[in-house]
């Protein structure tokens, strides 16, 4: 479960600069990019750049197998698809992140699988699954290829997403992610401990205590943040307020989809990924020790060859809140140096 949008909008002063930034890899191979055809885009679309709420862009639906999708479309440019973090609806990304992003690419977000106006359907929850879902969302929208990102449990989905679906990524960017299996490093065993109580409690109708939310919110800013932020981990609301776009069902399923995604005894998504030749992005924040430990992201910039690796100095599992702006100018200077016609 996730308590990253528990970061308080009025809270957050973002910096010019980002006080420390790593790339690992300076370069990254010339992998060549396929022509994409797209449709059912709104050609009037490209006004929407300056837009600040995406809940003022329309909510379409498509039948994808036995679920309906919810998804909006958006900017102008090459496509690119964003994987939500567990328990979060399309709504959940920050808008200065949207408006740059949509600035220059044609933005697609869209509900997992119960969440948010996207149905549940009745096939057994997994990460695969999540990945199927998604070739059938851009199989319905004609898209042939896209650049993804994936942010936490939508990082693990769109690893799975480009290892089963490889001729469908153009680029990969993965933000606070693990590739999981043996080679993950596992979040501590106390944490599992007090994710898994807070959600059994909120099935079962027993109060959670406000020490057991500030500690989720604690964990997902990281000490360097609160530090800085004090104030952040003031007022924090109860689950359900925090939570009004997923049911608790679904949020168990997120739950023991990313523990088996993360547990030690299956091979994991790195040698695979490795076997893919896409320009990767792997961002984290050097706080991120409890939500997916940041070393995580180390062992996925080190698999995964001409990787570019980003250690964001004083963020935490939340970094996509936290550091908007400047993960945005991350991405454009990783999208633009990739892209073979700049």
């Amino acid at each position: 479960m996730s308590s990253h949008r528990l970061v308080r909008k009025d809270h957050l002063v973002l910096f010019a600069v980002i006080s420390t930034l790593v790339i690992a890899s300076s370069s990254i191979s010339n992998y060549g990019t396929n022509k994409f055809v797209y449709s059912q885009l709104d050609p009037d679309n490209s006004n929407i750049t300056n837009l600040v709420d995406i809940q003022d862009i329309p909510l379409e639906k498509v039948r994808v197998g036995e679920i309906d999708i919810a998804y909006k479309v958006f900017g102008k440019g090459d496509p690119i698809l964003l994987f939500n973090g567990a328990s979060e609806s399309m709504g959940g990304w920050d808008p200065s992140f949207l408006r740059s992003l949509s600035s220059n690419h044609t933005v697609i977000v869209f509900d997992s699988r119960g969440v948010g106006n996207t149905t549940t359907g009745s096939t057994p929850y997994s990460i695969q699954l999540l990945a199927n879902d998604t070739a059938g969302l851009m199989d319905a929208l004609k898209i042939q290829e896209a650049d993804v990102l994936g942010y936490s449990l939508g990082g693990h989905i769109a690893q799975q997403f480009t290892v089963t679906y490889p001729e469908k990524v153009n680029r990969l960017i993965l933000v606070a992610t693990t590739c999981g299996g043996k080679d993950g490093i596992p979040k501590p065993s106390e944490f599992i401990k007090l994710q898994s109580e807070i959600v059994n409690k909120s099935l079962n109708n027993v109060s959670i205590s406000q020490e057991e939310m500030k500690s989720l919110v604690s964990a997902s800013l990281g000490s360097g943040w609160i530090r800085l932020h004090p104030e952040s981990v003031e007022n924090i609301p109860d689950l359900q307020q925090a939570k009004p776009s997923i049911s608790l069902d679904v949020m168990k399923n997120q739950m023991n989809a990313g523990f088996a995604w993360e547990a030690t005894n299956w091979n994991g998504a790195c040698d695979e990924l490795a076997k893919i030749a896409k320009p990767t992005l792997v961002i984290t924040g050097t706080d991120d020790n409890l939500y997916i430990p940041h070393a995580n992201s180390l062992v996925i910039a080190g698999k995964i060859p001409g990787a570019w690796l980003v250690q964001i100095k004083d963020a935490g599992h939340a970094v996509m809140d936290q550091y908007p702006d400047e993960i945005s100018k991350i991405l454009q200077t990783f999208l633009s140096t990739t892209n073979e016609n700049s």
